[in-house]
């Protein structure tokens, strides 16, 4: 693999827009050390408009600088992870970070004391405009909050609240060790977390049955203790939504982002409720591997090979062709990210695994890739560029502090441009063998982000209310209730093997609680927006045009509905499984 220096400088993102050189970041790190200190002034304050203002605008000021050095600091880090100077960067900014998050929390407090009729005076006042979303959010948090003394207290809690994270990570990366696994041909291999998709894709059953059994053994000779640290995170949330009023920890995570807990019990209802379609895909995979009867460790194998391996020219050919739908600005701006250096396209040496796509407000968006030439390389360079798509235009339209989008939303824009790649190489196909190839990747998305991060929403609201009943948590009841729930959602016709039970104690997602069902939801409404878009829906598509500018302005259920999708109506469910099996019955007509 090559090392950073040998990548040529074209296929390299330019942070020279976000500082010219490392010098310019530390020049801002000691300004925003200074500058932080002057907010401490504000403290005991915060009760007339004019101080009010300008505390709100020196503190939007520092946040824009703290954004721009821990973006840059993170770039630099991710690019390459073994360089030294990097990692001090981010050390020194993380400590500071910490220190001003403990200092500054008064401005929260001392704005939630306010009353209701002041904030709403705030809210409707022409000066305050950027920070109207904010005061009617602090009238809505009101009944969650608690005295100032105890919210300082509560924030310090920080600092270790998330070391059950801390720990599994640490145990993830570095401690865990595997069995080496056995091919058809009795040949043994090592077995590491990241060879393991290599593994479960291989064309060897032999091979993917016991990487599987491997990995989730692995995990399952420590089960009593991971067992513990996770349900240590659960009870860090559970302690936090008492603290704060909500009735579960559930309705505390939905809480930040106006999302009715109907929409979450929809989605759990609606999947289970069609499982049928995806017992039918488990069986059409089963007959294109020629297999009697799917295993749960043949879901990620391969049925049909690419149809070629892509440079980087064809890959960004086909992206370019596939959203045209979206208007010629969408593509033109698309079509400059590639030469104005928003990318970092090949891997090298000490980069981050993966892809991404991040950036700070008034900076152009970056992309990190990992391109190898494969579909789904192509794939994913959409994905990231749809990211960097409802970034840049919300950037664009919206000021700072209402251009962030909330998780909820983050993935449709992305997901979007994936179901357009997926929808216009299915119609340019030239044989029925690549068709068959575009409509297995197709319901591998569906299998990956809607059955299975529904049934992991599922475990994870267990977990959470049994601990909340005081219902038994034991590492053998929650494995159980893994196994079981699993067998619920594969049915009858797929093949187990008993180290399934122990997959939850190795799922990152779920140390941050209730995360995994936005997978879910973004991706059915994602394909609902695409599809509408590529049928050529005027309609929904200058909705979502609308919806890529508007940030943070309305609660994003209510952002979607924009876009031509309610989450609030079971019918959008029935709508999107509806097409699903429409989907499946094209495919099965090629077989």
């Amino acid at each position: 693999m090559k090392t950073r220096n040998e990548i040529n400088k074209k296929y390299k993102w330019d942070l020279t827009e976000y500082f010219k050189n490392d010098e310019e970041w530390e020049k801002l790190l000691q300004k925003t050390q200074k500058n932080y200190k002057k907010l401490l002034n504000f403290e005991n304050k915060l009760y007339t408009k004019e101080e009010i203002y300008n505390c709100l605008t020196q503190e939007n000021e520092l946040s824009k600088d703290v954004e721009l050095l821990f973006v840059y600091a993170e770039l630099k880090l991710k690019e390459d992870s073994t360089n030294a100077v990097a990692q001090d960067r981010m050390n020194r900014l993380q400590k500071l970070s910490v220190q001003m998050d403990s200092e500054l929390t008064f401005i929260s407090v001392e704005l939630k004391e306010l009353s209701d009729t002041f904030l709403n005076e705030l809210a409707q006042d022409e000066k305050f405009k950027d920070y109207d979303l904010m005061f009617k959010d602090i009238i809505r948090d009101k009944k969650h909050m608690l005295s100032k003394a105890e919210e300082i207290l509560l924030s310090k809690t920080g600092e270790f609240s998330g070391e059950f994270s801390d720990i599994f990570d640490k145990y993830d990366t570095s401690d865990v060790k595997f069995d080496s696994v056995k091919d058809s041909k009795g040949e043994m291999h090592e077995m590491n977390n990241s060879i393991y998709a290599r593994y479960t894709e291989s064309t060897d059953r032999t091979l993917r049955q016991n990487a599987y059994k491997s990995m989730n053994g692995a995990y399952g000779k420590l089960n009593q203790t991971l067992a513990l640290v996770y349900l240590g995170s659960v009870k860090t949330d559970c302690f936090y939504s008492k603290v704060r009023n909500f009735p579960s920890a559930l309705d505390a995570s939905l809480y930040g982002e106006e999302v009715d807990k109907k929409v979450y019990k929809t989605l759990i209802k609606s999947v289970n409720d069609n499982l049928d379609i995806f017992h039918n895909y488990f069986d059409i995979k089963a007959k294109l591997l020629h297999l009697k009867k799917l295993g749960v460790f043949d879901t990620r194998a391969g049925t049909l090979k690419s149809p070629k391996q892509f440079t980087y020219d064809e890959a960004y050919d086909i992206v370019l062709d596939s959203v045209k739908v979206l208007g010629e600005d969408y593509k033109d701006i698309i079509k400059n990210a590639k030469t104005s250096g928003w990318i970092d396209v090949y891997p090298n040496k000490g980069k981050d695994t993966g892809a991404f796509s991040w950036g700070a407000y008034g900076k152009h968006p970056v992309v990190l890739l990992n391109f190898e030439g494969t579909m789904t390389d192509v794939f994913t360079l959409g994905h990231e560029l749809g990211h960097s798509m409802h970034t840049y235009y919300s950037n664009k339209t919206q000021v700072r502090q209402k251009a962030g989008y909330e998780i909820f939303v983050a993935e449709v824009a992305s997901t979007v441009n994936e179901m357009l790649i997926l929808k216009n190489l299915l119609s340019k196909a030239k044989d029925k063998k690549e068709k068959i190839y575009y409509y297995d990747y197709l319901f591998k998305m569906f299998y990956s982000t809607i059955f299975r991060q529904t049934l992991f929403a599922e475990f994870e609201e267990h977990v959470h209310e049994a601990y909340e009943n005081g219902e038994n948590t034991t590492a053998e009841a929650l494995c159980d209730y893994y196994y079981n729930l699993n067998k619920r959602y594969f049915g009858e016709n797929v093949e187990f093997v008993d180290e399934i039970k122990y997959e939850w104690l190795r799922i990152p997602h779920f140390y941050n609680a209730f995360y995994v069902y936005k997978y879910a939801t973004g991706l059915i409404s994602a394909f609902y927006i695409a599809s509408r878009i590529f049928e050529g829906d005027k309609k929904v598509l200058n909705g979502y045009r609308e919806f890529l500018t508007l940030g943070s302005t309305k609660p994003p259920v209510e952002l979607l509905k924009i876009a031509g999708v309610d989450l609030s109506k079971k019918q959008t469910f029935d709508n999107a499984f509806s097409e699903m099996e429409k989907l499946l019955y094209e495919w099965k007509k090629l077989l």
